[in-house]
Parts: structure tokens; C-alpha cells; sequence
């Protein structure tokens, strides 16, 4: 009886941390697809017509990084301009492709105002996204003109991933990163953020929306 009682405490041990073991994993999963930004309020579209998540309007936090053209850029440099922020890596399989191609489509759906929109898509990979990784991935993407493609080093783009509540871990050959794009109107103020589902369509009439106001 003695054996069979430490037996079943010690499965009971096991199978605890079994369970504490995949709670972690989707907790980590879960911060992986959506950032922890604690500062939204509502989602879908509100009484302002916007089409996401709206945040509380703080002010973005302003950071300087090098684009794909070896240029020091900050987001500072936008102000009087909507900017889309976003984050992303080159050597990603699926989604930042399809996300460059998205806000591809959304530049030539604003023509002429596409020119009154910053677009910044912040690396999430300091080991392979260099200056020339990124003018390579916004070549293939008909993007180098629309927007400024930032990369740096883990020292330089950890403070800028916090700042926005952005998850970034590499595993292996891929890095596991927050998706979606934060709107900042051009008073410097996060507005919206969107997730990674959002249509070009939508994107081009939340930035009217701002270009407005």
C-alpha cells in the first residue's frame, strides 16, 4: 500500500507539470498571434468608422532604425502623415509575403494619396534581415518606394518590439512573431490596430478615414 501510494503521488507530480507545461506553450502561442496591448478598447468598426481595434490614442512610442536603403529613419520623420507600423521578417514562409502584398494592393487601391501614407515594417530577425535582405524582400514586393523597411540589431530592435507589445522568438529557421499593423494618425497617436486577416480594402478606408481628419 505504501508503494502504491508514493506511486500515485508521484504521477499526480508528473501530470501536474505535464499540464503546467502546455499551459505555458499556449499562453506563449496565444502572445505569439496578438500583441498584449492592454490599451484597446473595442474591435470591428466603431462610431468613428474605423474597421479594427481601437486604442487609446496615446502617443506611438518614436524609435530610429536603417531602412533598405542604408538611411538612419525614425518614426518621428512622419509627423502630419497616418503611418502603418507592422512587423515582420524576410525569410518569413507565409504570412509577412502575403502581408507586403496586401499593402501593396492598398497603396494602389489610394492612388495619388498612397504618397501621404509612411508605411514601416520593423524587422523581427537582427540575425538575417540586413540592409540588403530588405531591399531584396521590398523589390519582390513592388514596396521599396511605399515604405521603409527598418533592421537593426537585437539591442536596437528589442527596445522598439517591447514598446508595442511585439512577441519575437526564433525557433530553428523561422522566428514566431505578434502579426497584424498598428494605425498611428498624424498627431503621432496610436489609433487602431488590425490583424493580420485585414482586407486591402479596409485598410485603404480606415487610412482615408485618417487623411480626413
Amino acid at each position: 500500500m505504501t508503494m502504491n501510494w508514493r506511486l500515485a503521488s508521484r504521477l499526480s507530480v508528473i501530470t501536474l507539470a505535464i499540464l503546467v507545461v502546455i499551459t505555458v506553450a499556449l499562453i506563449q502561442r496565444q502572445h505569439a498571434q496578438v500583441p498584449a496591448t492592454a490599451n484597446m478598447s473595442s474591435s470591428s468598426s466603431s462610431s468613428s468608422g474605423l474597421q479594427g481595434t481601437e486604442l487609446d490614442s496615446r502617443i506611438a512610442p518614436n524609435f530610429s532604425l536603417t531602412d533598405q536603403f542604408g538611411k538612419p529613419v525614425s518614426l518621428a520623420q512622419f509627423q502630419g502623415k497616418p503611418v502603418i507600423l507592422t512587423f515582420m521578417y524576410t525569410h518569413c514562409p507565409d504570412v509577412c509575403p502575403l502581408t507586403a502584398e496586401k499593402l501593396h494592393s492598398t497603396m494602389q487601391m489610394l492612388g495619388s494619396d498612397a504618397h501621404d501614407i509612411g508605411i514601416i515594417a520593423v524587422s523581427t530577425d537582427p540575425k538575417r534581415d540586413n540592409t540588403a535582405a530588405a531591399l531584396n524582400f521590398s523589390q519582390s514586393h513592388n514596396m521599396q518606394d511605399y515604405w521603409h523597411y527598418l533592421v537593426g540589431t537585437q539591442q536596437q530592435l528589442s527596445p522598439v518590439w517591447s514598446s508595442y507589445s511585439i512577441l519575437a522568438q526564433t525557433q530553428g529557421d523561422q522566428v514566431n512573431h505578434s502579426m497584424g499593423l498598428y494605425l498611428i494618425d498624424q498627431q503621432g497617436h496610436e489609433r487602431l490596430f488590425m490583424d493580420n486577416d485585414f482586407t486591402p480594402s479596409q485598410l485603404a478606408a480606415n487610412l482615408k478615414l485618417l487623411l480626413k481628419k
